[in-house]
């Protein structure tokens, strides 16, 4: 068996990529989704910190790299069709705890009401005061 074994269980799609959810391990908050390539999954395991494939970017992001709000790598899990990525971080850096780039908790803060979206959640930090 190889190194990278591991890597070959996952589902890839076309475009090199595999959905990541990112859980909250302590209040098991869902905080993002994001999009991991093989080296993004293969440098968050040898970092123990989540990285991602960012597709505005084409390139890697270890999350937190301008931010500081790191995720802290306690479980990586694949799902039962081998096409999602589960992964349960600790949210380091700055309190309060931000996983959003809008400066909240979560990236899940609109809800769906009976007039539409709503904004549920409050921005913890001004994003440029986040944000490089």
């Amino acid at each position: 068996m190889s190194e990278d074994d591991w890597l070959d269980a996952v589902r890839w799609d076309a475009q090199g990529l595999v959905t990541a959810v990112v859980q909250e391990a302590g209040s098991g908050d869902v905080l993002m989704v994001a999009w991991m390539n093989r080296d993004a999954l293969a440098r968050t395991r040898e970092l123990g910190e989540a990285v991602y494939w960012s597709r505005s970017r084409q390139r890697l992001w270890h999350k937190g790299e301008e931010s500081g709000h790191v995720q802290k790598v306690q479980s990586i899990r694949l799902d039962c069709d081998g096409d999602v990525v589960l992964l349960k971080v600790r949210q380091l850096g700055h309190e309060p705890s931000i996983a959003c780039h809008t400066g909240r908790h979560a990236c899940f803060y609109r809800e769906l009401q009976p007039d539409g979206w709503h904004s549920v959640d409050p921005v913890l930090k001004d994003p440029r005061e986040i944000y490089r």
